[in-house]
């Protein structure tokens, strides 16, 4: 029964990547890229060019526990001191332009098509520095009077092609937010904190004991934190942060441990 379901799995997972790719090929072949920075011809079947691919604020240094940048890879000081609920985080990218226009343009602009370039751009950077591959992806969920408002939810728009990339299983009904919450921004570290206590209810068993949390962007870590939390709490053993990108509030400084 065992090899079954195993061979089952696989053959779910090859006709995922195979109607993935022949989705794509349609897609190159009915609409040609065009660059959406700069409006040039895209490349490699994606909308987006070769100079401004180079310009993108690839994240190549960072801490391993919470994604912040460092001067080289590491584990930085706050986290050793104040270890996190989750076990390891990842960004692709910093949070600076042209990645913060086209984060901001999907999140309040509803211009879905950036979040399939910035999971196209994802995926690639995941399979260059080697991330271990979870049991399950986990979008970040929004309460349902601002998915109703917003029409989506963008970690879920960015989490459900990288799913399917790396053959995956998504469930973005595991995890509920109890009540709304105001917008993060602005706020710092500790009202961030206050804001989300206790917002997060995992509503079944994730069944899995490696989850890994994906959402746009990354400040404070304070909803990855509450998330990881509430999945360790329900018995999940491990949780990675993947986010597109990393950001930081005004007046911290990385500093390597």
């Amino acid at each position: 029964m065992g090899v079954m379901l195993m061979a089952a799995g696989l053959l779910s997972t090859v006709k995922s990547r195979w109607v993935n790719q022949w989705l794509k090929n349609a897609h190159n072949w009915l609409l040609p890229d065009c660059c959406i920075l700069c409006g040039r011809a895209g490349q490699r079947g994606r909308d987006l060019c070769a100079a401004c691919a180079c310009e993108l604020p690839y994240l190549v240094a960072a801490c391993r526990r919470c994604a912040i940048p460092l001067p080289q890879a590491g584990i930085c000081g706050s986290c050793q001191q104040r270890p996190h609920s989750f076990d390891g985080a990842w960004a692709a990218f910093d949070y600076r332009p042209p990645v913060d226009h086209l984060i901001q343009s999907l999140k309040f602009n509803g211009k879905l098509y950036s979040a399939r370039l910035l999971a196209e751009l994802m995926a690639e950077r995941v399979v260059a520095a080697e991330l271990d591959m979870p049991q399950l992806v986990l979008p970040v969920p929004l309460h349902a009077s601002r998915l109703r408002q917003r029409g989506f939810n963008q970690a879920l728009e960015l989490a459900r092609p990288l799913a399917c990339e790396f053959g995956l299983p998504l469930s973005a009904g595991l995890c509920r937010r109890l009540r709304p919450t105001v917008a993060q921004t602005g706020l710092d570290a500790r009202a961030r904190r206050r804001n989300l206590k206790g917002v997060f209810e995992i509503v079944s068993d994730p069944g899995v004991s490696h989850v890994a949390i994906v959402d746009d962007v990354m400040t404070t870590g304070s909803t990855a934190e509450m998330l990881a939390k509430a999945l360790k709490y329900a018995g999940v053993v491990r949780v990675d942060i993947w986010v597109c990108a990393r950001a930081a509030l005004r007046g911290r400084a990385a500093k390597p441990g």
